[in-house]
């Protein structure tokens, strides 16, 4: 079979489905590739490369689209492509299938298959083919570069004999792979970084990338199927919103990437917001290609608001990074094939007892297949919960302490008794000089760990706690020692005293200093 991939015909879509690197490993499963001349052109994959790599080079894209089993896209078919699908034919591209049912009409009509790389369910087996995290990732970074294109400052603060900068304020809504990226690339830039999501359990990972996660006091979990959010309720909104009024004036620049899948994009920065923002700030809307999560952004545009707040609404992120997210998309592609390609012999079979190729495919054999059923592999696998042990009645629990009490009884009995009894046998056979050592030895290890180890771990670590309770006893056993008429003995027990209290002082500050480092300023 032949896998053949166009130039895209989209204003502004620099991105090509095949890289050289990609095409010999499909080669290798046994397919032959074909190239439309100057499809890699803007991405840096010249005509030459493709050449030495074994791809053919198509003259045109009708010739293309003839001669390929396998058509690989960036963007769906648009209406000018419509007329080279045919039975025979399968397209791997971005689909959007909840947006583009009239696409979806047409396969049917052709008899043509489409796998959607936007449908890939999210499980852990199809990560290598998650093309919506690979291009998110990209999007995510580059909204922080644009958003720094527009802004008028430093992200950092300095200070700098001309005066003070102050660093900018950056608000993350959604904590998806794109906010994700948007709050790496922004905290590595020096901003105050803020984020917020519907979902409660993206708050460590929000914060372990040195943001601060907006915690809203509402009890609603906003996670839905494969890892992505669902609407959320009109009470929720409210006091998101209400949360959202009160950053707005503070915020210097806001990155958007909520979407919900198979929805227009939800409204989460409204022209109100906006008003409430400082002149010079910038709102950079990653979902303006399904509608904007901003009022007032306008798709591939940059628009400014009456108040002077910049509002970018390019729909082309990752076409802006165009080298780097094609060698990602061909990667996605090319896993994709190698998974409808179960014999390495070049030809596909679309499996659809397969979760991922099902969750995938949009129309399959003159029928449209889109929406899949639930994988059968959940995303997020639940831990069954823990079986709660029964009530016990008063009774039972009266019972229960007494039997406890009657054990530890005889364990302090037991140590009492075979203590007294190891002390008797050895001062019956020990000379009176050990024994006056031995004693202070024994007062040392109980009063000198006792003391130490009762300190509270917020001081100091477990670990620590063991060391110093060690040095502790040493302390302890030498101040007994310190008064001894031998000069040796009072050198080494004022030996021991300095490097135990070295040891004690010291642990203590560094883990003081240890703590303070996860203390927010």
């Amino acid at each position: 079979m032949k896998v053949g991939c166009p130039k895209e015909l989209l204003a502004d879509e620099k991105r090509v489905a095949m890289t050289p690197d990609s095409a010999r490993q499909l080669i290798k499963l046994g397919y032959e590739c074909v190239v439309e001349t100057g499809a890699g052109q803007d991405a840096g994959f010249a005509d030459a490369l493709y050449e030495e790599a074994g791809v053919t080079i198509a003259k045109t894209a009708a010739s293309l689209w003839k001669q390929s089993d396998i058509v690989v896209k960036v963007r769906g078919v648009i209406k000018k492509e419509e007329k080279h699908l045919r039975a025979d034919l399968t397209v791997i591209s971005l689909f959007w299938p909840g947006q583009n049912a009239d696409l979806l009409d047409s396969f049917k009509a052709a008899g043509a298959n489409a796998i959607a790389m936007d449908m890939v369910p999210r499980i852990s087996r199809a990560q290598k083919m998650d093309a919506l995290s690979s291009m998110a990732n990209i999007a995510g970074y580059r909204a922080v570069i644009e958003a720094g294109n527009q802004f008028g400052r430093f992200f950092t603060g300095q200070i700098t004999a001309a005066g003070k900068v102050p660093p900018a304020k950056v608000l993350v809504i959604g904590a998806g792979v794109a906010g994700l990226a948007a709050i790496g690339t922004a905290t590595s830039l020096g901003a105050i970084v803020r984020a917020f999501d519907v979902r409660p359990e993206v708050a460590e990972q929000i914060e372990s990338m040195g943001a601060d996660f907006l915690m809203l006091e509402f009890e609603e979990d906003g996670s839905g199927e494969g890892g992505y959010a669902k609407p959320a309720s009109s009470e929720f909104i409210e006091k998101e919103m209400a949360l959202f009024r009160q950053q707005a004036p503070e915020i210097d620049i806001v990155i958007t990437t909520a979407l919900i899948p198979g929805r227009p994009a939800p409204k989460l920065w409204p022209a109100e917001m906006v008003a409430l923002m400082k002149p010079g700030s910038v709102v950079v809307d990653l979902a303006a290609e399904q509608g904007g999560n901003c009022d007032l952004t306008v798709p591939n545009q940059v628009v400014t608001s009456d108040n002077g707040v910049t509002i970018v609404g390019y729909t082309d992120f990752p076409s802006r990074m165009a080298s780097q997210s094609s060698t990602l998309y061909a990667t996605n592609i090319r896993h994709m094939l190698d998974d409808l390609t179960p014999e390495k012999d070049g030809q596909v079979t679309i499996n659809m007892e397969d979760d991922v190729i099902r969750g995938a495919t949009v129309v399959h054999a003159g029928e449209i297949t889109y929406p899949p059923p639930a994988p059968k592999v959940q995303a997020i696998g639940k831990a069954p919960a823990p079986e709660k042990p029964p009530e016990l009645t008063p009774e039972e629990k009266a019972a229960q302490e007494a039997a406890a009490h009657r054990k530890a009884g005889r364990q302090q009995i037991g140590l009492l008794v075979g203590g007294g009894l190891f002390m008797l046998l050895v001062g019956a056979y020990a000379p009176a000089s050990f024994m006056q050592h031995f004693i202070v030895f024994a007062l040392s290890c109980f009063v000198g760990f006792q003391v130490i180890w009762n300190v509270s771990h917020a001081l100091h670590t477990p670990l620590m706690a063991v060391t110093n309770a060690i040095s502790g006893i040493i302390i302890l056993g030498a101040l007994l020692q310190i008064g001894s008429s031998n000069g040796i003995v009072m050198i080494l027990a004022s030996i021991s005293v300095l490097i135990a209290t070295i040891n004690i002082v010291g642990g203590f500050m560094v883990t003081r200093r240890m703590l303070a480092m996860f203390q927010k300023s």
